[in-house]
């Protein structure tokens, strides 16, 4: 049974937003069934003005906490979290689609995300660097850059924004938080916990909106001065020309175009089973999912068929079933329409479909957006091979050797996460460095981990997220330089 619609809330400084009707209100729709879940208030000029205004207000006194304090505020957000987690993770479903227990996970992320940068708060740490002179001190500190616009897209809401939030707060930055319009209820709601939980009023913030109005003003703001955004390469760059304006940080995690390269010697149990995981888990929504797989020749036909036959078995449905589904519906109507015409595409290219290739023939999901999961071989100058399909396809295309692979691998201007799959240790070290991307696993497809490092190259995005090194994103460096020996 489907409960009511529910409002969200925004949060500004003290104020909650939300419960009346002085903004207009946005339907968030069940990809699932197209009903409506919850309406979420959007914000004007004047709301963004006042986001931004309370985010500025209390800097000083955040900035100026010790950093212990920082962080015992950040475990008591991650202990919110938990503490509401199966609430959180229905809410996930019912606005983004994906399985429950994917949702479950995307939850603990977020919990995680603010449990490690709790931690990483106390280790900001600077240098005193000797001189020249014996009566001149250079000391180098590093300090919070001021209000963060944390702008996220839908296909994982909440652990994608903790994983900016955390950091953020927890280098005494404060933040104004906008989260897709398609998916705002879920992060809106923690960010509200967040305060309930004991969060000083206007470290953090949040608005809702599309990306042409509440988006733009708060990239836009003056008094913004650092903004950290996922989502598409278009949008990256519109808010790096905005950026560019004012001098502004940024930090951008985009598009993925994933490869993922099957060796001669690869362990093909794995690596078929890690594919197929990695190919079509959130229905092939992410930033880092395999998008593209190239099999040398000598194993492609056991590949193919094996990786085939995997795909063949997944099941489809909406993410509360029980059972649960393996893949749920994507997120709209222009996202399966672009699935489409990419198989199409493949179709008219000489593109072999093994598996899937259509809308599921089934009467109870006629409603949610669903595509079958789909693995297409062959062909010539596929559109999918060249742009992000953002859907449950995976094209398969055989190469000669580990050379044609890592070429054609990095023949894209992508270079988030690429996979690779051999026996050899010795393959692994030199095509890892040999391959242009910011992740390279090694016979696994571990996704974002907020332990490690996880940046994107070339047009996949600048800077980097998550590790320590991503909580230095959120700081600028001094140079504080004293005279000891006046009289």
């Amino acid at each position: 049974m489907t409960s009511a619609p529910r409002r969200a809330e925004l949060m500004v400084g003290r104020e909650v937003i939300g419960g009346d009707d002085r903004l207009e209100q946005a339907a968030v729709i069940n990809p699932a069934d197209q009903t409506v879940v919850g309406y979420a208030p959007v914000a004007d000029a004047g709301l963004v003005e006042a986001a931004v205004a309370s985010a500025a207000a209390a800097f000083r006194d955040w900035s100026g906490r010790p950093a212990i304090q920082r962080a015992g505020h950040l475990s008591s957000v991650a202990a919110w979290i938990r503490s509401n987690g199966p609430r959180l993770a229905r809410s996930l479903t019912l606005e983004q689609g994906k399985p429950l227990s994917e949702a479950a996970s995307e939850v603990e992320t977020a919990a995680k995300a603010f449990d490690y940068y709790a931690a990483e708060a106390v280790r900001v740490d600077g240098q005193i660097i000797p001189t020249e002179s014996a009566t001149l001190r250079s000391l180098v500190i590093r300090q919070p850059f001021g209000v963060v616009a944390a702008i996220t897209t839908w296909n994982y809401p909440l652990g994608l924004m903790a994983w900016k939030i955390a950091p953020a707060l927890a280098a005494g930055c404060t933040v104004v938080a906008k989260p897709a319009e398609q998916t705002p209820l879920t992060v809106l709601d923690v960010i509200c916990g967040a305060v309930q939980a004991g969060l000083p009023a206007g470290v953090l913030n949040s608005l809702n909106g599309d990306g042409a109005g509440a988006g733009t003003w708060l990239a836009e703001h003056p008094r913004v001065a650092k903004i950290s955004f996922t989502g598409g390469t278009q949008t990256g760059r519109r808010l790096l020309e905005i950026a560019s304006r004012d001098i502004k940080s940024v930090t951008l995690e985009l598009g993925g175009h994933s490869p993922m390269i099957v060796d001669a010697d690869a362990p093909m149990d794995l690596a078929v089973a890690d594919g197929v995981k990695r190919s079509f888990r959130n229905a092939g929504q992410l930033c880092n999912s395999v998008n593209r797989i190239f099999v040398v020749r000598s194993v492609a036909d056991e590949f193919v068929t094996r990786f085939a036959a995997q795909a063949a078995k997944l099941t489809v449905g909406p993410g509360l079933a029980d059972p649960e589904p393996d893949v749920g519906p994507l997120s709209s109507a222009a996202t399966r329409e672009r699935v489409e015409r990419h198989v199409a595409d493949a179709r008219r290219r000489g593109g072999e479909v093994l598996v899937g290739g259509t809308r599921p023939d089934d009467e109870r999901l006629r409603d949610g957006f669903y595509f079958l999961p789909t693995v297409v071989v062959g062909g010539e100058d596929l559109v999918m091979l060249r742009e992000e399909t953002f859907g449950p396809v995976v094209p398969i295309g055989v190469v000669e050797d580990l050379d044609e692979a890592i070429t054609r691998a990095n023949a894209l201007d992508f270079g988030l996460v690429c996979y690779l799959y051999t026996r050899d240790l010795r393959t692994s070290i030199e095509s890892a460095e040999r391959l242009e991307f910011g992740t390279v696993n090694v016979n696994n497809v571990g996704g974002g981990d907020v332990r490690f490092p996880y940046s994107g190259w070339k047009h996949s995005g600048l800077g980097l997220e998550l590790g320590h090194d991503g909580l230095a994103e959120y700081l600028r460096t001094k140079n504080i330089r004293i005279e000891i020996g006046y009289r």
